[in-house]
């Protein structure tokens, strides 16, 4: 029970660390990711409002009518996808990534490269 406490804390130094350094306009809004363990969520948010502008993320209805995916890695990378379409449909080609917290390796790093093949430039 008490690990589970200091992983949090850990975590939770490290997002703030990070959320430090990250600077957000309107021009170029912040991509934050979140991961649990079973979905991964998506969303493009910007600071100067405090608005969400898109979001996508492995539990909605788009996502599980398209064929079973292999891994969680597969359906991160799709989510990617359909994030980056949904951006550019708004206009949004720039944003800043924030992994919020989470290392950049696993789903976190395979959403990214998913956006970015999909045409996000970060």
């Amino acid at each position: 029970m008490g690990a589970t406490n200091e992983k949090k804390k850990i975590w939770l130094k490290r997002k703030k660390r990070i959320s430090k350094k990250i600077i957000c306009t309107a021009e170029r809004p912040r991509l934050t990711v979140f991961r649990s363990s079973k979905h991964i969520y998506s969303q493009i948010v910007d600071d100067t409002t405090g608005t969400t502008l898109v979001a996508a993320c492995s539990n909605e209805k788009m996502v599980k009518e398209q064929p079973p995916f292999k891994n969680k890695m597969e359906k991160a990378v799709f989510t990617g996808k359909l994030l980056a379409q949904r951006a550019m449909d708004k206009g949004l080609k720039k944003v800043v990534f924030d992994r919020n917290g989470f290392l950049y390796h696993g789903r976190i790093r395979a959403l990214s490269e998913g956006a970015r093949k999909a045409g996000l430039d970060f």
